[in-house]
């Protein structure tokens, strides 16, 4: 018994199991921070989120450069130009920086790089760019000429576009990294703020603050691209744990199957060399205690030794019918079982295995009804198969109904077509939970097993693969204390249909058309031979 504090004795897990857990932790772990905000990613993912990001902006190297070269111009209109063109260096020196930055964190090797580390390089280098951006806001603020009221609402207008373009595009390149994010659009807000706060009109109040809910607005939406490229990279990590598990268990049933298969070689040289090495020597057992028993080299005067000689007999005889049981079983599991089909009629074989048994039914009382549809078609089956289904389902049948019960034979034709062959019998039943047993090798149910005159449990696994083999069905119905009934279905395509008559010309008879057949056979002969 466990006491309290005392640790429960676990037992040692499987091979694998410890690498699957911990994948298994791995992932429930990324969820939890990806529900429940974000602190801080594994590695793997922070390196992820930094090589995207690196992507964008390798991929779009052009792009902000030609915009600030179009926004320079532009600001030319209310601003001086050497204020546009210093502002223009400063952007795509900062640009070039930043490009620079993310060219070596590719060229660095995955081993060697500092995720903080380049992650605080990449938001001094944003923020250095958003600085420059940010001082698009402020070009020409301190210009001595004042303009006209329309070129200062143009200008106005324009710089609050310029933040709503900057704010899209970062937050499509950025926003796998939101405090790079931050570096990159804060300050050009805030000198969007106030260069529209200076100007002391409610109008560019209104627009100041419809540029800080643009901003706030963007900043969500970057927070829900940032959760889309997460689920991203955690489904790659799932499909690689899957991966890598399927690939384990590839593994493993690949070992499990050379096993299997070495063993089912080992088993079957072993069955080789046994039915060899003993059914010669019972055979001899078998052949003297007969000659023993029927007293052919001279009487015997003790008629114990003929009993005990006719026991050897049996029991020689019993050890032979399980050898023979265990080959075939043997033979048809490894798939060496071969067809030898040919035309039979199934209530043929039903009747002359109930002439091979009529003498047990009769020393045991049983009564065998055969129930026959008259006129049942041929069958293509192997006989020999055929045979030894009937013969193991009415063994069955004899060993396990008891004295004074009846025995009901089936053989009628399907709905389907098919054919059908059932043994009933007034035994003690099997329990229904014991029914997947009894089809299993060496399986007999427990109730069965105590009434039974003995048996080794291979008769019913021989007889479903056997039917399984023709491409039929083998079905065990069974009630406890209610009888069996063993039902075989042999499939449509193994009945030989009839072939239709053939229609005859007008006026003519049967008897005029078979003897004109020799004729136009012996015309086509001799046409034939003057041929050649």
């Amino acid at each position: 018994m466990r006491t309290r504090g005392t640790p429960a004795r676990e037992e040692a897990p499987p091979p694998g199991s410890a690498s699957r857990k911990r994948a298994a932790a791995s992932l429930q772990e990324t969820r939890h921070k990806l529900a429940h905000g974000d602190g801080s990613l594994k590695p793997e993912f922070e390196y992820e989120l930094l090589a995207m990001f690196v992507r964008n902006e390798l991929g779009a190297a052009v792009t902000m450069p030609a915009l600030s070269v179009i926004f320079s111009l532009a600001s030319m209109f209310w601003a001086p130009i050497n204020e546009a063109i210093l502002w223009l260096l400063l952007v795509i020196g900062a640009k070039v920086t930043l490009l620079e930055a993310c060219r070596r964190f590719l060229a660095t090797p995955r081993a060697e790089i500092d995720v903080k580390a380049w992650k605080r390089r990449f938001v001094i280098c944003e923020l250095l760019n958003g600085v420059t951006w940010a001082g698009f806001a402020l070009v020409g603020i301190t210009a001595k000429a004042a303009p006209s009221l329309g070129f200062i609402f143009t200008s106005h207008v324009f710089i609050f576009a310029t933040l709503i373009v900057l704010l899209a595009i970062r937050m499509t390149f950025a926003s796998v990294v939101m405090p790079v994010l931050y570096a990159g659009t804060v300050p050009m807000t805030l000198a969007v703020l106030v260069r529209l706060g200076i100007m002391q009109d409610p109008f560019y109040y209104a627009l100041a603050s419809m540029a800080l809910g643009v901003h706030i607005y963007f900043v969500f939406l970057a927070k829900g691209l940032r959760q889309t490229a997460l689920a991203m990279l955690e489904y790659r990590s799932e499909k690689d744990l899957l991966i890598a598990e399927l690939e384990e268990a590839k593994s493993i049933s690949d070992e499990a199957r050379h096993r299997a298969e070495a063993a089912n070689l080992a088993k079957s040289r072993f069955l080789a060399n046994m039915s060899h090495e003993l059914r010669t020597p019972l055979n001899a057992i078998m052949g003297f205690s007969e000659v023993m028993q029927n007293e052919i080299l001279g009487p015997l005067e003790n008629e114990t030794y003929r009993e005990y000689s006719g026991n050897i007999h049996d029991s020689g005889r019993h050890l032979l019918n399980l050898i023979n049981e265990i080959l075939d079983l043997s033979r048809i599991e490894a798939g060496r079982y071969e067809l030898h089909e040919e035309q039979l009629r199934l209530t043929d074989v039903v009747e002359d295995c109930q002439r091979l048994l009529k003498l047990r039914a009769d020393a045991k009382g049983l009564v065998i009804v055969e129930d026959f549809e008259a006129d049942l078609p041929q069958l293509w089956a192997d006989q020999r198969a055929v045979r030894q289904i009937c013969l193991n389902l009415m063994s069955n049948a004899l060993k396990f109904t008891p004295r004074g019960g009846r025995i009901t034979l089936t053989a009628a034709t399907l709905p389907d077509g098919g054919q059908l062959l059932a043994v009933r019998d007034t035994g003690p039943g099997i329990p229904k939970d014991e029914l997947p047993k009894v089809l299993q090798a060496f399986g007999q149910g427990s109730l069965a097993h105590q009434i039974a005159e003995g048996g080794t449990g291979l008769g019913l696994p021989i007889v479903q693969n056997l039917i399984e083999l023709h491409g039929g069905v083998f079905e065990l119905r069974s009630e406890l204390r209610k009888g069996t009934d063993a039902v075989v279905i042999f499939p449509k395509k193994r009945v030989l249909a009839a072939m239709p008559k053939i229609p005859l010309r007008p006026g003519e008879k049967p008897a005029a058309l078979a003897s004109h057949r020799p004729a136009r056979l012996r015309s086509a002969r001799a046409q034939a031979a003057a041929a050649h």
